[in-house]
């Protein structure tokens, strides 16, 4: 890299990068309300491999506290349903004999702080990247040799500024998920 224009524009990428990461993260966490998006991480042995729930089944959220999984091959009704038992997201699904429901419970007190504990630990991930974005960007900036020392001082302050925007918004979505979850 040659200017400190394309330093500043990598280093948004790779932490937009982490924001996308965290809220992926968050997305998988349960917050009493059923959505297709809590099975997303749940891995599926079928004929052999290992697949993600997506790529057997259609997952669906008929309400709020159901969620009904169609596998598109009958075969694979048990192994889905073993994957969403031994996951650690605590359902119980039902088998009908040719799709799954899976009722949501209610989340206890515990639960939620547990959830919001995980949340919390899933932010400092993003924030930690963020950090080593901003170190690797500083580095960047040192190694450019046509900079004068107030112009390094510039953009070191200009790294600062970015690392702070991306930094505010894993404090907005861990805020939003938060308040979610509790809510």
């Amino acid at each position: 890299m040659s200017d400190t224009n394309a330093i500043y524009k990598d280093a948004r990428d790779r932490m937009g990068k982490s924001i996308e990461a965290l809220e992926s993260n968050l997305g998988v966490l349960r917050t009493g309300r059923a959505h297709p998006g809590l099975l997303k991480k749940v891995m599926v042995e079928y004929f052999g491999s290992t697949m993600p729930i997506d790529q057997v089944a259609t997952v669906n959220a008929p309400d709020a506290r159901t969620l009904t999984v169609t596998p598109w091959d009958r075969g694979a009704l048990n192994p889905i349903e073993k994957a969403i038992r031994d996951s650690d997201l605590g359902l119980n699904p039902n088998n009908k004999g040719d799709m799954i429901f899976i009722s949501i419970p209610a989340l206890t007190e515990e639960r939620r702080k547990e959830m919001v504990k995980n949340a919390k630990g899933y932010a400092e991930e993003a924030r930690i990247s963020i950090r080593n974005v901003r170190k690797s960007a500083l580095d960047e900036v040192k190694k450019l040799d046509d900079l004068g020392e107030d112009e390094v001082k510039r953009a070191e302050a200009e790294v600062q500024k970015i690392t702070d925007e991306f930094v505010k918004k894993v404090d907005d979505v861990f805020d939003r998920k938060e308040s979610e979850i509790l809510g």
